[in-house]
Formats: C-alpha cells, structure tokens, sequence
C-alpha cells in the first residue's frame, strides 16, 4: 500500500504543470460521526449528473486523468475490492464497496501520508498519536491537488461533492484550502454511532492483523470521535448557518428523497427532475441491508451507554440526540 502511494504521489507532482490553476469552486462536504447514514447521502448527492464525484476506480487508478468511465481500470478496481473481501468477510454488511461507488477523502490524502486512512487500516496507536499533532492543511492542499488532476482530463461536473467522517476532525484546515466549501453535516445517537463503528473497525483491522482486541478497539473510537467532536463544534460555533446544513439519521432512512431536496435547498442548488431520477436510482440499486443485517452491541467493545452520552452530552443537547 504504502509503495503504490509513493507511486502515486511522483505520479500527481509530475502531472502538477497539466492541473495546476485548475478551479474548484464551492465543493460540498459531508461530514459527520461515522455510522451516521454520511455513505447514503453521499451516493445520493453523487447521483446527480450535474455533480461530480470520485469514483473508487479512478482514485486507486488515476493515470491518466479520466475522461469517463475506463472499463479496464473498472475491472482491475474490482479484482482489489474482492481481494480485500476475503481478508475481511462480511465488509459489506457494514460498508459497501463498488469500483463505481464515491471514494471517500481519506483516500485522496493518503499519498500525503497524513490520513486517517491508515488509522483506520493499521492498528499503530503512534501514527494516531502523530497524525493528532499535524497541521492538516498540506493534507487537504493535496487533496485539491487530487481533484484538479481527475478533472484535468474533462470529466467534470458544477461541484465536487464528496465525503468523510473524519473532516469533522480537521474542518478548520478544510475550509483553509476550500474556503468557499459547503458542508452537509450528519447526525445520528453516539450510543449506537460508537457500537457501530467500533464494528466496522474490528472488520477492517482483521484482514491485516490476527490480533485484533474489540476492547481496545471500543476504547479508541469513544477517545477519537469524542476529540473529533470537541474540534468541529469549535469550528460550527463561528460559521454563517448558510454554510452547513444538519440531517438526521433518522430522516435520511425515512425520508432519502426529501432529505437530499432539503439540503439542496439550504445551500441554494438546483434540485432538479434529474437529480430526483438519480436518486430514486441510487436508492433503487443499493437498498438498505442489500448485502445483510449488520449487528452490533456497545458492550461486545467495553463501552456501555451512560458512559457514551455522558462524552456526548454537550453534542447531545446541540444537536437533539
């Protein structure tokens, strides 16, 4: 992983005099505590054909610069995601991966080697301790740097819209590089966000490690998102409210069309018949549960629910969870 990084980082400054200057104007970020429905309003807000987003295949193929679909590098993306599969059964119960399905940023910033990818990846509590300490904002410079190298070759839409959990972490050095971003922000119960995610990273950490402690886990997805937290509701405190727009969990599930009509309309896009077909598409094709049930409890990772709301309390009361 880390050699095909390396690669495509010498890749990215070679191919700088070809992207550089290229604009990225208003991008839209969903951001939000993981487990909190970030993946579905992001396919949805990507199924807009006016929108433009990165799709898995280009980002771990991105040379050269896409100028549509490339059936081989399709493919090739595929043999990799069934690969990982086999090291970590069940994956797509929790998060579904598809060659044609929108990449998250950690994945645009890993050649920067500050990312929370690997934190997620690798069980190396000192690159954590590290990544922490960082100025972010090199991270997010290169994830520019990505953007303006995928549409360099044509392929572009108004916005970018893209997606990570973690942003909330880092949005001071996000809006540093995007200063005119828009920002989608997704909510949902600590208490059922921390059983969940510390799910999905025990499944991760067991295709590179056979040791992998769900305790210690638990312990270290309440300590993140807690600080994560802490970081972005300092940042939310001096943003214009026409900048960000809350959704709940419980209305994406219920009510996916009318959710994604609302955050058009809170930051003044177009929401079209075309973007209502391309949603209903989307749902359509990736229905809730598609590849099973995923089940969780907080206690299977040592943590249990007085101790969770009370790290959450002041997010808690903010945002009505």
């Amino acid at each position: 992983r880390l050699t095909s990084l390396l690669e495509q980082r010498l890749q990215l400054v070679a191919a700088r005099p070809r992207y550089d200057g290229e604009p990225v104007p208003r991008p839209v970020f969903v951001l939000g505590l993981p487990r909190t429905g970030t993946t579905v309003l992001y396919g949805m807000l990507a199924a807009n054909p006016a929108l433009r987003s990165p799709a898995s295949w280009e980002v771990s193929r991105p040379f050269p610069a896409p100028t549509g679909t490339d059936p081989e590098r399709v493919r090739a993306s595929q043999k990799d995601l069934d690969g990982f599969r086999r090291l970590a059964p069940g994956i797509d119960q929790i998060h579904p991966m598809g060659p044609d399905l929108p990449q998250e940023c950690l994945a645009l910033q890993a050649p920067s080697f500050s990312s929370y990818e690997f934190v997620t990846t690798f069980p190396v509590p000192s690159y954590w301790d590290w990544l922490r300490a960082q100025d972010m904002a090199p991270a997010y410079a290169f994830e520019k740097q990505f953007l303006q190298h995928l549409q360099s070759g044509g392929h572009r839409g108004e916005h970018w819209v893209l997606k990570t959990p973690c942003h909330l972490m880092w949005l001071d050095a996000l809006l540093e590089v995007f200063p005119d971003a828009l920002l989608v922000h997704t909510h949902r119960d600590p208490t059922t966000v921390l059983a969940s995610v510390s799910s999905l990273m025990s499944t991760i950490r067991s295709a590179v490690s056979d040791h992998v402690d769900p305790v210690a886990i638990g312990r270290e997805q309440l300590d993140a998102w807690t600080w994560g937290m802490q970081r972005v509701m300092a940042v939310r405190d001096r943003l214009p409210a026409d900048r960000v727009v809350d959704v709940q969990f419980e209305d994406t599930v219920a009510h996916p069309v009318e959710t994604v009509e609302k955050v058009y309309a809170h930051l003044g896009l177009d929401y079209t018949p075309e973007v209502a077909e391309g949603v209903r598409a989307y749902l359509a094709a990736n229905p809730r549960d598609k590849h099973g049930t995923h089940t969780y409890t907080l206690e299977e990772f040592g943590l249990d629910h007085d101790e969770v709301s009370a790290a959450f309390a002041a997010y808690n009361e903010r945002f009505g969870q």
